[in-house]
């Protein structure tokens, strides 16, 4: 019985373990088909985006190169510069980002004209708070030098024969396969505006007495610039002596001159008026200075604009602002000396407007 016992143990062992060899030696694969996204670049504009002044003529604050602190409205002229900092994103690689550069064009988004490339900063290893890098309700938090690098991007206004008129202006990346993107923030520009000032009524003193005061009808001086290009105008004034070109023994009151000492001016616009300016006779008149061009244009700041009212940022008078397709009423006063003779038709009142 004992040895019977023991046979039918072994033979168990046999049959439990045959089965056991038999399905590790069975086996089958499955494909794996794994398709990676091609990820269009992602750019953000960050903090550092500024205008910057040109080199052709400083503003009353702004010099070469610095920011352009009085432009208010969307315009900008030749020389003038728009710098952003902007961080791009590629989930494929950064290194397959082709090229990034600044665009124009009369729709917003991609594909507009290449104007500008960018150039690579690597100074900066987090993401700073101003970008805002998100995509969809995600929140890009974390620097990847292998995903991300930081651009900065300098824009040049050009001459009007190649850049006039309205245009969208945004930073664009694309990467090896073509795909693109471009910073949210497009920005609309008015490039190189047409600048012109609109003079309505005749400057005329007829028949006037020596020793008296003489009153010219309303002149009416405007803004006359590109529709929607919303550039603002500061305004100055200035003048010269005048003389009688007839050569006819002109005499006022000592020489055949007629000192601009004699002219004043009222003006007004809006709610402002030379009622209001200090520099003003008992009539609220105001003296024209010495000018025929702006060559010295501190000189105008200090003294030289027709309406010295109220400033606003500390800076521009409100009332001497004029905006396209707007003018101030101005009328002028004549004190002719006495003695007085001659015709004076040689000389000339000038009307200046700086773009702010």
């Amino acid at each position: 019985m004992k040895n019977l016992f023991t046979l039918s143990v072994i033979a168990m062992l046999v049959l439990s373990v045959v089965p056991m060899v038999a399905a590790v030696s069975i086996g089958t694969g499955v494909g794996i088909d794994i398709i990676t996204e091609d990820f269009a670049p992602q750019v953000w504009g960050c903090d550092s985006r500024v205008v910057l002044d040109d080199a052709i003529e400083p503003g009353r604050l702004s010099l070469n190169g610095t920011k352009l602190l009085e432009r208010k409205n969307n315009y900008a002229f030749e020389g003038e510069q728009i710098v952003w900092k902007v961080l791009v994103m590629d989930k494929n690689g950064i290194n397959k980002v082709e090229d990034v550069f600044a665009t124009i064009g009369s729709i917003q988004g991609e594909g507009n004209d290449i104007e500008v490339n960018c150039v690579e900063d690597l100074s900066s290893k987090k993401i700073l708070d101003s970008c805002n890098a998100r995509i969809l309700e995600e929140k890009i938090v974390n620097f990847s030098t292998t995903m991300m690098r930081y651009y900065d991007c300098t824009f040049t206004v050009e001459t009007p024969v190649s850049m006039y008129g309205e245009y969208f202006i945004t930073v664009e990346a694309v990467d090896l396969d073509g795909l693109s993107g471009t910073m949210d923030e497009n920005e609309y520009w008015f490039l190189n505006p047409d600048i012109a000032l609109s003079i309505l009524g005749d400057l005329t003193f007829d028949n006037v007495r020596p020793g008296t005061d003489s009153y010219s009808d309303t002149l009416l001086v405007g803004n006359d610039a590109d529709d929607g290009s919303g550039v603002m105008l500061d305004m100055f004034i200035s003048g010269t002596d005048f003389y009688d070109s007839s050569s006819s023994g002109a005499m006022c009151p000592t020489t055949n001159q007629l000192s601009l000492d004699a002219f004043r001016y009222y003006a007004t616009n809006g709610a402002y008026s030379s009622a209001d300016d200090l520099r003003g006779d008992a009539e609220k008149y105001v003296p024209i200075g010495y000018g025929i061009g702006w060559n010295n244009p501190n000189k105008f700041y200090d003294a030289y604009e027709i309406l010295k009212t109220v400033k606003f940022d500390g800076v521009y008078y409100n009332g001497n602002i004029l905006s396209p397709g707007n003018e101030m009423a101005i009328t002028f006063k004549l004190s002719l000396p006495e003695p007085c003779n001659g015709d004076f038709d040689s000389g000339s009142i000038y009307f200046w407007g700086e773009a702010i």
